[in-house]
């Protein structure tokens, strides 16, 4: 059942003025379309990286594999993960970077100082962030010069309040099996605390 929506006039506001921005734009080679799902009423926040080539094209929030993973991950259907008034799904870049040399490129440097703080005032409800990826948790954790490994493996630190994550996708099928213990404790607590706030 989806989450009754809360909606403000300030929030409607600046929502669109995030589909509408342009900061970027002549840094992007696909063009400008923010990918943002957000609601004063979300309980759990994505903090991700950036939208890839799929998402960008759909303009679906982890709409691919990652996203498969992902959903699993957290124990949530398709519907309850598209709930805006559940799920908020805030990444550091809006758009679509392109693609580099050794995969999709950061997200745009612009992005976050102009809009993050701003956005993240308008989600009072939030009891849960997954912070997923290097740039992400350098923003939302301050841990610079830590590798995503290490940060991770310090779940306990932010627990419950903050959770930090690998990224769910298939390039990181290495990672996943290297690292056994994350699918082990991680994941559990992870669905047992998105259990709790459905």
């Amino acid at each position: 059942m989806a989450s009754q929506y809360m909606t403000t006039q300030p929030f409607v506001n600046l929502l669109e003025e995030v589909r509408a921005c342009q900061l970027c734009a002549e840094h992007l080679p696909h063009g400008v379309r923010p990918v943002v799902q957000l609601n004063p009423g979300a309980r759990i926040l994505i903090a991700g990286q950036a939208p890839g080539r799929k998402v960008h094209e759909t303009g679906i929030p982890f709409d691919d594999p990652s996203g498969d993973r992902l959903r699993d991950w957290m124990g949530l259907t398709t519907e309850q993960f598209y709930d805006p008034g559940l799920v908020a799904i805030l990444p550091m870049g809006f758009c679509y970077p392109g693609t580099g040399s050794s995969g999709d490129l950061p997200p745009r440097p612009e992005c976050a100082p102009a809009w993050r703080a701003r956005l993240l005032e308008q989600l009072p409800l939030i009891e849960v962030t997954l912070v997923i990826g290097r740039y992400a948790q350098l923003w939302h954790l301050g841990v610079p010069g830590v590798g995503v490994t290490q940060t991770v493996a310090d779940w306990t630190r932010y627990w419950p309040e903050v959770l930090p994550l690998p990224h769910p996708s298939p390039r990181n099928n290495r990672w996943l099996k290297q690292n056994p213990w994350f699918a082990r404790e991680v994941l559990p607590a992870l669905r047992a605390r998105v259990a709790d706030l459905l």
